[in-house]
């Protein structure tokens, strides 16, 4: 089924179910503690090695290969972990002009990422370009509800949403990018038609609660922390689509110590966090359930920096 077709469909199936926070059975086994490990990255704009020793304010921090060894060791003291990322993973260093994406995507895949969404400047090459990076070199999904790709080549390489199960809770996830409009030239999104996000994202997020039994919804979005010159933001988001339960977030370049939390429209508790940009950070939350219910949220930031033990790839960074 098209992107399209699915989506029409699940609107005019899923617009008027409702569904509770949890679905929790009253059984001791049900009931016991688990922990969900989410950890974060974006707008990490081709930043492949630290930031150089120039007196700026980043100086000497971020790095894949030191997120790559935080990410292995977070994985070994709780192997129920998810690393996310919410787009311009291109863009901004010599690396994205010289191998138009090639590293980046490498170097991620390397890194273990389990789902990206598309930033704006994953479209600075052009579609046909952005296509064949993504077929040859990423080997992790891209996620993304409000972009229509029917017409491109990217159509087979996008999906729309994302179902894991870790451990005992069933994860959907999904993306969200921001309007093309002053953003990425005409000619870069050749084909690509924007959707504001709200239809959409509420059409899947209701087939991943009532149609898929998800426990726990993730958005990773790029749409920025607020709203902008009249372009919606996740704090819209979280308000306008019941369910979702934690927003990836990227493209204006925050930098969050804790998780925002809003309250939807229809009284569903939505958190957001954003990292700023470069990789200079990696979030880092768990969330607690009891059985299905989820009990805590405990977030921190971790800065990549040298204490994070220099890791050299298994694999060239340009191949």
């Amino acid at each position: 089924m098209k992107r399209r077709d699915f989506l029409k469909t699940a609107l005019l199936a899923g617009a008027a179910l409702q569904f509770p926070h949890v679905w929790v059975k009253n059984t001791r086994a049900e009931n016991a503690r688990f922990k969900l490990t989410i950890l974060q990255t974006n707008d990490t704009h081709s930043r492949i090695d630290p930031f150089p020793m120039d007196g700026g304010r980043f100086q000497g921090l971020g790095g894949i290969a030191r997120r790559k060894t935080l990410v292995e060791k977070i994985r070994r003291e709780n192997p129920y972990t998810l690393l996310l990322d919410a787009g311009d993973v291109l863009q901004g260093t010599p690396y994205f002009n010289m191998f138009k994406g090639k590293v980046e995507y490498m170097t991620m895949s390397q890194c273990g990422y389990d789902a990206t969404t598309l930033g704006n400047h994953e479209f600075d090459n052009g579609v046909k370009s952005l296509a064949r990076v993504l077929k040859g070199y990423c080997k992790f999904p891209i996620l993304n509800c409000n972009y229509d790709f029917d017409d491109t080549p990217l159509a087979p390489l996008v999906q729309t949403y994302l179902i894991r199960q870790v451990g005992p809770i069933k994860v959907g996830m999904t993306g969200v990018g921001v309007s093309f409009t002053d953003l990425v030239a005409p000619a870069n999104h050749q084909g690509v038609v924007y959707h504001e996000p709200f239809k959409p994202l509420q059409a899947v997020v209701n087939y991943l609660r009532n149609d898929q039994q998800c426990d726990f919804i993730v958005v990773l979005s790029h749409l920025g922390y607020k709203p902008y010159q009249g372009k919606p933001g996740d704090t819209d988001l979280a308000y306008e689509v019941n369910g979702i339960d934690w927003i990836v977030g990227g493209h204006s370049h925050t930098f969050m110590d804790q998780p925002d939390l809003v309250v939807s429209k229809r009284g569903y508790k939505t958190r957001i966090l954003q990292v700023g940009f470069g990789g200079v950070i990696l979030g880092n939350t768990d969330f607690i359930f009891e059985g299905k219910k989820l009990v805590a949220v405990n977030s921190r930031n971790i800065t990549v920096d040298h204490l994070a033990d220099e890791h050299v790839l298994t694999q060239s960074l340009v191949g």
